[in-house]
């Protein structure tokens, strides 16, 4: 990523976890701010003065005019992030919330003053997501394989006896683990494959086809009802 960008990414300590950083915006930025896509991801995120845990979005998501940061944030591999924060993905789906609503208010504070003091915000975000990650129980290896069949483009049924689940099992898995079902889980990670494919530079035609879609006007569809707006206008964004 070009160092004038405004937003940075790098692989965390944290297993499979990616650590962010996005700069300030202006008033003109912030309102053409392109949006945050559907991931199956959590992310615990920093900003003066404030802590906040991102839950998995259905659709995308664009921050106001009083959220222009900057920002860092860790963004969790899809069904991580609920052991660390203690409460099922599902509660905070589609939701931005302080993260004083989910532990102790007096911690919370102390730990945004601590990250709001260090020279480098990142890096304590980190910090204190390896700490939650220690301290949190064993994550439960069903649902990693779970998110990783539904990512290499398997389908739910084959996911399901992979892992020895019936549907119903796995659907209530599912969103204690990732906020949704896994059709929706997969429908999202779907779209993600596309989009990786054609700005990697595979015509759109093609990367619908590698990612499992019907035709080019099926991945069409999908990105503008879980995007908000054309595949084109989104690749050119």
């Amino acid at each position: 990523m070009e160092s004038s960008s405004p937003y940075r990414e790098r692989a965390s300590r944290l297993p499979g976890a990616v650590v962010w950083t996005k700069q300030a915006l202006g008033r003109t930025d912030a309102a053409q701010a392109g949006p945050v896509l559907p991931d199956g991801c959590m992310d615990l995120l920093w900003t003066q003065g404030r802590l906040l845990v991102a839950g998995p979005d259905t659709h995308a998501f664009r921050p106001g005019p009083g959220l222009r940061g900057p920002w860092a944030g860790v963004r969790f591999r899809p069904g991580a992030a609920p052991a660390l924060l203690g409460v099922p993905a599902h509660e905070l789906r589609d939701r931005r919330v302080e993260l004083a609503d989910l532990r102790p208010a007096a911690e919370v504070r102390r730990l945004t003053e601590l990250i709001d003091a260090a020279p480098d915000a990142a890096a304590a975000l980190e910090a204190l997501a390896l700490r939650l990650a220690a301290e949190a129980p064993p994550e439960e290896p069903l649902i990693r394989v779970v998110a990783a069949s539904l990512a290499a483009g398997r389908s739910v049924a084959a996911t399901a006896e992979t892992v020895g689940l019936g549907a119903r099992q796995l659907h209530r898995r599912s969103l204690a683990a990732f906020g949704y079902g896994p059709k929706t889980l997969a429908r999202i990670l779907r779209m993600q494959r596309a989009l990786a494919l054609a700005r990697s530079g595979v015509p759109t035609a093609e990367a619908a086809a590698l990612a499992g879609y019907a035709d080019q006007a099926h991945l069409a569809r999908d990105v503008r009802e879980l995007a908000g707006m054309p595949m084109t206008a989104l690749l050119l964004g």
